[in-house]
């Protein structure tokens, strides 16, 4: 067991915006996500969590929420703009999903990206005991390993990425790739989703860097960098438990009635981000409809979106477009009283969540590109009657692990028709096998063994290279 507690740091607390009528603040849960990952975790382990508490100007003082201390760093507006909107979410992540949209490269970006990951490492350092573990997480962040290692020699450090890890030929096009792979060198341990992003990582290390380097290991002057995939998963039992509550079970019975109690439900949650594929699942179940392989009265589409940087440009093109499509598709084919499409843009209580997971017949997780999605385990484990099927890209890290699942090409058009109405037409034995092994494999592989997994790993690394690994 550890002797001293153990140090988040990440973009955003986990914390709602609002406060409870009682004063005190609450965990922000939402689809997927960094939050929905670490929550469980940290409710069992001393930990201080570090991050940007979401407004301008100075940094609030926090309670603790649920025994974890809220340490808040300031942003100003500029910061926020050209840091969080900018560099990160217009430079970062359009190339970190396979340029999908084209990244933007603005000099003033970067100079904030620095300042930014600077303070977030100065509020680390003074956060971390002696010989502590410090936890950095995601692409908003990849300078602070090798700044925090500057500023505390004695503390170990372990960054994970979230997010994919892009091929050379993406990542070369950065003009500052070699001040980004130093960065996230500065830890002890990199974990990513998949061991293609490792691959992708060691190579680079190589190529820009000139250092010596496997898929496993990197020499960094006389310090060794350990790297792997460490595939982030969910709180299993607790999804499945809160599954199976009674109310929920009512909730999700009143839901397909209020849907118009069809044969078959098919639903999609998503964030409102152009890697999510929604245009290409909304393109295809149009012509499902209008061929007759799908008819309105006996199948619904409920597509929940949650909203996402409504201040970038790029997101509210993509909302307008998706509105667009959906208002077309509805006009087309739905009746009064029967949408073809019901359309609910706005953040879900978790209970009605997994309610609506319940109610799904067909779960259509189909993004372009995603380090993991979170969405398709937890659907998969809100099923506790064994049934069910998830139709999952290819292109997302849970495929590697749900190879049961109705795998598909998104940008594959007719087969991405063709695998929905595989699943939506598969023979129940068939999908319960399916549901059956996803089920026992998330059971192995949740979020307490992936966080075992990755500290175990850092503890090991940080042991071998005769680094002190307790506090004190």
């Amino acid at each position: 067991m550890r002797q001293s507690p153990l140090v988040v740091v990440a973009n955003r607390l986990p914390i709602d915006d609002s406060v409870a009528p009682d004063g005190a603040f609450e965990w922000r849960r939402s689809p997927g996500g960094l939050v929905s990952a670490l929550h469980p975790l940290l409710r069992h382990t001393p930990a201080t969590w570090v991050g940007w508490a979401g407004g301008t100007g100075p940094a609030p003082h926090l309670p603790d929420v649920d025994g974890v201390r809220m340490r808040a760093v300031p942003l100003s507006g500029e910061d926020f703009r050209d840091h969080y909107e900018g560099f990160a979410n217009a430079t970062l992540w359009p190339l970190y999903h396979d340029a999908v949209e084209q990244p933007e490269y603005h000099r003033r970006w970067w100079e904030a990206y620095q300042r930014v990951n600077q303070r977030f490492a100065e509020a680390a350092a003074e956060a971390a005991e002696p010989g502590g573990l410090v936890w950095v997480q995601d692409y908003h962040l990849q300078l602070v390993p090798g700044l925090l290692r500057d500023l505390r020699p004695d503390l170990r450090i372990g960054f994970f990425l979230h997010v994919p890890f892009p091929p050379p030929e993406l990542f070369m096009q950065l003009p500052r790739r070699a001040e980004l792979l130093r960065g996230m060198l500065g830890a002890d341990l990199i974990g990513f989703q998949r061991a293609q992003a490792a691959h992708n990582f060691a190579q680079l290390a190589t190529k820009v860097l000139d250092l010596p380097a496997t898929d496993r290991r990197i020499g960094v002057g006389d310090r060794v960098v350990r790297i792997g995939a460490f595939p982030v998963s969910i709180d299993t039992a607790e999804m499945s438990a809160l599954a199976a509550r009674p109310d929920v079970a009512d909730r999700a019975r009143r839901l397909r009635q209020d849907l118009g109690d069809p044969e078959r439900v098919i639903l999609s949650v998503d964030r409102m981000d152009y890697t999510k594929g929604i245009e290409q699942r909304l393109k295809a179940y149009h012509e499902l409809l209008a061929s007759g392989d799908v008819k309105v009265h006996d199948t619904v589409l409920v597509q929940v979106v949650v909203p996402s940087r409504d201040r970038v440009a790029q997101y509210q093109i993509l909302r307008d477009r998706v509105e667009h499509q959906v208002g077309r598709i509805n006009g087309e084919f739905g009746r009064v009283g029967e949408p073809a499409i019901h359309y609910l843009s706005q953040p879900f209580d978790r209970t009605e969540l997994v309610a609506l997971y319940r109610v799904a017949d067909v779960m259509a997780v189909t993004p372009l590109r995603d380090g993991m999605n979170l969405v398709a385990k937890e659907y998969v484990a809100a099923r506790v009657d064994g049934t069910g099927a998830l139709l999952l890209s290819e292109f997302a890290g849970a495929a590697a692990e749900l190879a049961q699942a109705y795998l598909v090409n998104p940008h594959d058009l007719d087969g991405l028709k063709a695998a929905l109405l595989a699943a939506l037409r598969a023979a129940p034995e068939d999908v319960a096998a399916r549901m059956r092994a996803m089920r026992e494999h998330l059971g192995r592989n949740d979020i307490h063994a992936w966080a075992g997994s990755y500290l175990s790993a850092l503890e090991e690394t940080t042991s071998r290279s005769g680094r002190r690994t307790t506090g004190g």
